[in-house]
């Protein structure tokens, strides 16, 4: 088989994958970004959970979906920026669209809350989202496909705030990796690195724990502080103070 036969083998087997229908509605329901669970994209597929695990199967022989494994679930996304770039083209040919995400987590958790020892939920997400965007985390392959380190640049930043970073280097779990967040379906920061940045806020009075529960409450300090160090402005949805 030459290249161009084994080129159009390929092209057929993606658009098998992603022609028949419950298939193409779990695949749209993931454009936003967010993974969900099987059970989730049962419902949207309108399909019973063994039918959507045999679809899902196809999916990831196809290389359109990826699955992580989080404790007992199992969350099912999009392989990357190229297949929802198929997606996106074909609901323009089809004057289609796609679905938006709607999380049932209540306000106050999904806000800002914790998850284990690190922070999660709005305020971990963005935190999470800010730290890659002013280059001060940056993927570490070389330790996992979802594994991070510090930028020199964000070594200094952060160390400048109180971060005590040889001592959590010294620690024996993993520095840093992103952590897929139950409400945002997003990555926030866990590992090591995490938790030593909510313990930095709890102790700067930036964030402070509710007596019953996961919840984190922003403080009108934090707000500013957040704002100021890091760029990340909380607006709808937060925690009360």
């Amino acid at each position: 088989m030459d290249v161009t036969q084994h080129a159009d083998v390929s092209v057929a087997r993606i658009a098998h994958a992603i022609g028949e229908p419950a298939r193409a509605r779990m695949l749209y329901c993931l454009m936003d970004g967010r993974a969900r669970t099987s059970t989730e994209l049962a419902l949207v597929a309108d399909v019973s959970p063994p039918t959507a695990s045999a679809h899902l199967g196809k999916l990831l022989h196809a290389r359109l979906v990826r699955v992580h494994v989080q404790g007992k679930h199992r969350y099912y996304g999009l392989v990357g920026t190229e297949v929802a770039g198929v997606l996106e083209a074909l609901s323009g040919l089809a004057g289609g669209g796609t679905r938006s995400f709607v999380p049932s987590t209540p306000d106050h958790l999904r806000a800002a809350r914790t998850c284990y020892d690190h922070m999660a939920g709005t305020l971990g997400v963005a935190l999470h989202d800010r730290l890659v965007a002013l280059e001060w985390l940056r993927g570490d392959r070389a330790k996992g496909c979802d594994a991070y380190d510090l930028t020199p640049r964000g070594a200094n930043a952060l160390a400048s705030l109180g971060v005590p970073l040889e001592d959590v280097r010294r620690t024996r779990r993993r520095f840093a990796f992103a952590c897929l967040d139950w409400s945002e379906r997003r990555a926030h920061v866990g590992g090591a690195l995490g938790a030593a940045l909510l313990a930095l806020f709890v102790k700067r009075r930036w964030v402070k724990p509710e007596r019953d529960g996961r919840a984190l409450a922003i403080t009108g300090t934090g707000r500013l502080e957040l704002r100021a160090r890091f760029g990340v402005g909380l607006t709808s949805g937060d925690p009360r103070r």
